[in-house]
């Protein structure tokens, strides 16, 4: 049984809701973090200072607000895709209404956004021990833009890849299974983060693409926002998925130029 209208409107509104401030809230964030002199590096760029710890600010404060940046910025980027997800889950337990629907529906999309803050977790800590080394290294920092470049070309390259069809499949089938799961928390909390793991297996490269040209730059979130939705909810999803790795390639071999 679906649940009913009502609790599906409801749903939609508050996922709508949830998007827009999210949304607003990493535009507001992206705006300020422009708005800050970044560093000049050798080799004609400057380093955000998202990955440099501010006077009297400790390196677990820095840790807490890039985190809160992070999530913020996923639940921007991967709600439009999440979504669709969640409304599955919700048809499957579909004999749960009321609360206790929104309660797993919840812990479904709280269990997803933990695998994706586990992962800015590996992120930050990467990130301010690349920009230490290109901080002491005047060498390596040079050679920035065009090590960029390479990691955007390879990430168009991993979108043809048997890997990323792998991914790819987990991450779309991750919730067929929920049929044969009890509706409790415990199992709702499991298949939130079993759906957030596949998805930033699948988004790797994709991830990596907008680390490299700009974790707050709007232009690479909305190529991956976009991208990450159409190669998992286009009906030729395949073909997305070469497209996006087409418009990558590209982008990558005119950043090396």
């Amino acid at each position: 049984m679906i649940a009913a209208p009502t609790s599906e409107r409801a749903f939609f509104a508050a996922s709508a809701a949830l998007f827009t401030l999210s949304a607003t809230l990493t535009i507001v964030g992206c705006a300020s973090m422009s708005g800050m002199d970044a560093m000049p590096m050798p080799g004609g760029w400057s380093m955000s200072m998202l990955w440099v710890r501010m006077p009297e600010q400790t390196w677990g404060g820095a840790a807490a607000s890039f985190l809160v940046m992070w999530d913020v910025m996923m639940a921007a980027m991967m709600l439009p895709s999440l979504v669709p997800a969640l409304q599955r889950y919700r048809q499957a337990v579909g004999t749960t209404t009321g609360m206790q629907l929104e309660l797993l529906t919840v812990l479904v999309g709280t269990g997803y956004f933990f695998a994706w803050s586990v992962f800015g977790m590996l992120v930050f800590p990467l990130g301010v021990a690349l920009a230490t080394a290109e901080m002491h290294w005047p060498l390596l920092a040079r050679s920035v833009p065009l090590l960029a470049g390479a990691m955007v070309l390879l990430a168009g390259v991993a979108q043809f890849t048997p890997w990323k069809a792998r991914q790819l499949t987990r991450c779309r089938e991750a919730l067929r299974h929920i049929r044969t799961v009890p509706a409790q928390p415990g199992t709702a909390w499991r298949q939130g983060m079993c759906l957030g793991l596949h998805c930033c297996l699948s988004c790797a490269n994709l991830t990596a693409i907008q680390l490299v040209i700009g974790v707050m730059d709007l232009r690479a979130m909305a190529f991956v926002t976009v991208a990450i939705l159409a190669e998992r909810l286009a009906p030729a999803g395949k073909l997305a998925t070469k497209a996006i790795g087409v418009l990558a390639i590209v982008a990558g071999v005119f950043r090396l130029t």
